[in-house]
């Protein structure tokens, strides 16, 4: 059994608005730009779905593929479970990965293993993460939370 994620209340809540969202995923798509070109985008669902459509829209790119990973059952981390394998992407090769966050890189890993060759852009990561990722915009410390605008509850 995986031990559970440190107390929420240890962990220091970052917030992150829809603006902050936009323009970082314009910062990512500029700095992938000349990686490039590419056959399709791999977003990872669920938190990398909206980068990875800001991202496409940006690049021109239409075609786009979704792996979907779970690692944590609420907030608990839990055994990794493979959901929906991208599986037109091939080994990767071409391809981008686009996820909003790679935290301790446990998600990652699994992607990089069954996509040894594409390319991995994320808009955030924390240092266990980080080596995980070709690209990304800001670096987070290793004991926040980061809040994202589609995590929150809605208004209505």
């Amino acid at each position: 059994m995986t031990p559970p994620i440190e107390s929420e209340s240890l962990r220091q809540h970052r917030p992150v608005t829809w603006e902050e969202i936009q323009r970082d995923a314009a910062l990512l798509a500029k700095k992938l730009s000349s990686k490039g070109p590419w056959q399709g985008i791999v977003a990872v669902a669920r938190g990398g779905l909206v980068p990875a459509a800001l991202v496409a829209r940006s690049l021109g790119i239409r075609r786009i593929e979704t792996v979907s990973a779970a690692a944590y059952d609420g907030q608990h981390r839990s055994e990794l479970e493979l959901l929906k394998f991208p599986s037109a992407a091939g080994d990767g090769k071409g391809w981008l990965v686009i996820d909003d966050l790679v935290d301790s890189g446990t998600t990652m890993q699994i992607v990089r293993t069954i996509l040894p060759k594409a390319y991995v852009g994320v808009l955030y990561a924390k240092p266990l993460g980080r080596p995980l990722a070709n690209a990304f915009v800001r670096e987070f410390p290793q004991d926040s939370w980061i809040d994202f605008p589609w995590e929150m509850q809605l208004v209505v």
